[in-house]
């Protein structure tokens, strides 16, 4: 939907008149960018160390300094860049320090900076750009005027360059990242991005909520903290159910470790040398972080120290484990198991297939909305008749009511619209899957099961939607019974011929 969105600007543009035309050329450039998550959440949840696991490499600063205080976007380039973006559109380039990260201390005046932005060879940014927002520290703490023209589409200024306009233009996603338990002021900032967006992206079907470092639930530094992240996840995902679509427990600073490739060789030697002790001295020795980084053993004081801040007492101990049980692993194996064990595959699977899969409507929706504002804006009477046209042929696709089913998923998941619970998770799985399977709770192998199902829901909504709804409820329901009817009509369509 939004390459067709696309097209159509391509189509127009030389039809109109130079302000429209660049008005337009700016949605269809807009359209084409990556998937942009922007990740939010308090102050030390881990949030710098989850950009660095999403990147693919350790950039981001993950102690409290000048550049955890600005917003950073992370964007896909042919060169490695930083460049900082002052307030009046202007750029200062900047190398990455010695250790490949943003420098501490960036020479330009904190009060005259508006963003970092920085351009990495990472081939994981060529579908994704990232958006590291100041962390919150306290419930009195508004978000800051730069997170808002990320996650909100506020310029900064009218004059500001084309590069920092597009750098500025909102988030399709926004991950919400917290520690041990949601507080109210969790809950009140995800509501104040919702409440200050006027686009999809703020609600709960484009925001996940991160459970950060819940290895430090495991009762024991040997202990596993699973059994206990995944019903507690599951518990806070029920409480932020109105603001995030769903809950991934990880241990951030395992996924920074292995996605971004910080253990080395030696350092698996050296955990190797641990597993060879006695089991009495390795009981004693990872008993407690200071214990591990001050005991005299085998392994130099300095390399335990460095596996610490790489893995924790939690990474180093499951690391251990598997290799006393298999002295042999191969140090490859030894790394998939410990990003096994970080709960980031989870967050990937979702951001390569719900959020992607979202993104297309939602970036659809805004081209047309746009388009729609660039015509109402134009002062020639034929041109707003072209731009409306336009806009009218692609509404009238059957492709177009999967964007009217997300903004009645979006009001549903949010309580704008109340529904029992059976209804709205039958709502959400029709706006956002597009395997009829899944929509429809049923096997693959029975297409004419499949097709029946879907007649049968087309049938109950629109019975719900013309007996015992309310007006608001009449209406989200007509739009899900069209959308099951389309659904069954596609299944007629994609049937093997007998």
């Amino acid at each position: 939907m939004s390459t067709r969105v696309a097209t159509l600007c391509a189509e127009l543009s030389p039809r109109l008149s130079p302000r429209a035309r660049a008005q337009v050329d700016e949605v269809r450039q807009r359209i084409g960018q990556p998937l942009r998550v922007a990740i939010a959440g308090r102050l030390k949840a881990g949030k710098s160390t989850l950009v660095n696991a999403l990147i693919g490499r350790r950039v981001a600063p993950t102690e409290v300094g000048e550049c955890t205080r600005l917003v950073t976007q992370f964007r896909y380039g042919t060169s490695d860049r930083v460049d900082v973006v002052k307030r009046d559109g202007s750029r200062v380039s900047l190398p990455l320090d010695e250790s490949g990260m943003i420098p501490q201390r960036l020479s330009v005046p904190r009060e005259h900076i508006a963003y970092i932005d920085v351009t990495l060879t990472s081939d994981r940014l060529e579908n994704l750009t990232v958006v590291d927002t100041p962390g919150m520290s306290s419930v009195n703490t508004s978000i800051s005027d730069e997170a808002r023209k990320f996650l909100f589409d506020a310029p900064i200024a009218d004059d500001i360059d084309p590069d920092s306009q597009g750098a500025l233009s909102g988030a399709e996603a926004i991950i919400y990242v917290f520690t041990q338990s949601v507080r109210e002021d969790d809950l009140a900032a995800l509501q104040a991005f919702r409440t200050m967006s006027s686009r999809l992206s703020s609600n709960p079907i484009n925001s996940l909520g991160l459970f950060n470092k819940v290895d430090k639930l495991a009762p024991t530094p040997a202990g596993d903290p699973w059994p206990v992240a995944e019903p507690l996840s599951r518990n806070q995902s029920q409480v932020m159910r109105r603001v995030v679509s769903d809950v991934v427990p990880v241990v951030g600073l395992l996924a920074e470790t292995t996605e971004a490739g910080r253990l080395t060789a030696s350092d698996c030697e050296a955990l190797r040398k641990l597993a060879e002790l006695p089991a009495e001295e390795r009981a004693v020795l990872l008993a407690a972080a200071s214990l591990f980084a001050t005991r005299e053993c085998a392994v130099s004081r300095e390399q335990r120290e460095r596996l610490l801040r790489l893995l924790d007492l939690y990474g180093i101990n499951f690391a251990i484990a598997h290799l006393v049980a298999n002295p042999s692993m191969a140090t490859g194996d030894l790394v998939r198991m410990l990003f096994a064990a970080s709960g980031f595959p989870r967050l990937r699977q979702t951001l390569e297939q719900a959020f992607q899969f979202r993104t297309d409507a939602i970036k659809a929706g805004w081209g047309l909305a746009r388009l729609e504002t660039v015509a109402a804006a134009s002062e020639h009477v034929a041109e707003r008749e072209l731009l409306r046209d336009a806009i009218e042929r692609v509404i009238q696709d059957p492709e177009y009511h999967r964007l009217r089913l997300i903004e009645v998923a979006a009001q549903v998941t949010t309580g704008t619209v109340e529904l029992n619970a059976q209804m709205e998770a039958e709502v959400a799985r029709l706006a956002l899957s597009s395997d009829p399977a899944t929509v429809l709770g049923l096997p693959a192998s029975d297409p004419d099961g499949l097709t029946r199902a879907a007649l049968e829901a087309a049938n109950r909504w629109r019975a719900f939607a013309v007996g015992g709804a309310s007006p608001a409820q009449a209406r989200v329901a007509h739009v899900v019974a069209r959308g099951f009817h389309l659904l069954a009509q596609r299944l007629r369509g994609t049937r093997p011929a007998y």
